[in-house]
Formats: structure tokens, sequence, C-alpha cells
């Protein structure tokens, strides 16, 4: 599983050692309104971790901690992932691998407004183009998250509307390799 580096962020596949970093993130309730609207617990947090694994096994790429270099503390995580159409995955996970591509990102408030998640996506849309040969990667939001959007926009994707994805109707934005090389 790839460790991925940028100016200060190094990027670790999700494992247990990430899960009272990952768990401060995911019960804030600022950072998860979002998300899911609820706050986890740290048995759903250590559940999630358990899930990524799977998908790291499945298809080689799943959920990274970003952690911080200069601190060591887990600042957020990032994604390159299948995306699903349902709310919950499937049990065979060679379903979702004809889906496309999604990059996906969530810091800790500490780490809100630096850059961070701008950083990570891009080294994370470089690895899907580069290492997976993703010709197209797309980003989902809550049509009301206007920093990811903002994110989004950094990267030159481009909105594609409200399209059904993990049981939601979320914004869409896209990306395709030859947008990424220009």
């Amino acid at each position: 599983m790839p460790v991925l580096f940028t100016a200060r962020l190094r990027l670790e596949p999700l494992d247990e050692s990430h899960l009272d970093g990952l768990h401060a993130m995911n019960s804030a309730p600022e950072v998860m309104r979002y998300i899911s609207g609820e706050v986890e617990t740290r048995a759903q947090t250590a559940a999630m971790i358990a899930r990524v694994q799977l998908c790291w096994a499945a298809w080689g790429t799943s959920w990274w901690a970003l952690v911080e270099m200069q601190s060591g503390r887990v600042a957020g995580a990032g994604a390159v992932q299948h995306l699903r159409r349902e709310a919950t995955a499937p049990a065979d996970l060679e379903i979702l691998r004809s889906n496309p591509l999604e990059l996906g990102w969530r810091l800790h408030p500490d780490f809100w407004r630096q850059g961070l998640a701008s950083e990570a996506a891009r080294r994370m849309a470089a690895f899907a183009f580069d290492n997976l040969a993703a010709v197209e990667v797309l980003a989902v939001r809550h049509a009301d998250n206007v920093a990811s959007a903002r994110v989004m926009d950094r990267l030159g994707m481009r909105f594609r509307g409200l399209e059904r994805w993990y049981g939601k109707s979320l914004a869409t934005h896209s990306l395709t390799k030859a947008e990424w090389q220009r």
C-alpha cells in the first residue's frame, strides 16, 4: 500500500494506529455536518478503518490518513476510491470496480484554512491518473459544502450537477486526465 508525500503531509493507508486521530476528527460535529450529519463513535471509526483495509486489499486504493509532518498529528483523511450509488457498501467490493474513481477528503478543524485539503487532493489526483491509469476522477459533496467546492475548483474540476451517490443527491464534479495534464 503506497505512502504518498506532499510538502507538508504524509499520506498513510489507514490502519489502527490512526484510530485516535481519525476519531478526534470524525467526532467533531463541524466535520461530519456535510458527510453524514452525525458524529461517529470510536467503534464506528474503528469499523470504518476495517472497511477501508478491505478496500485497499480489493482495489489497491482507498483512504489515507493525512499526517501533518511537522506535528505528526492526523490532520485529516483523503481517498481515491470507487464511488457507489447506494448508501451502504456491498459485501462484494469487486462490484464497485466498474464505478468511477472518487477523490475525497476531510480535515480536523485545527487544520482548516491552511490549504492542506487542496495539497492532499492534488497528490491523490496525481496518484489516480499516474498509478491507477484513471481517465477521469469525480468528487462529490453536499450542495451546501462550499469549502469542498473551492478545493474542487482549485483542482480544475468541472461541476456536472446533482447526481445520486451514497444514497443521496450530491453535487458532482469531474476532472479528466487531459484536463489535469493541462
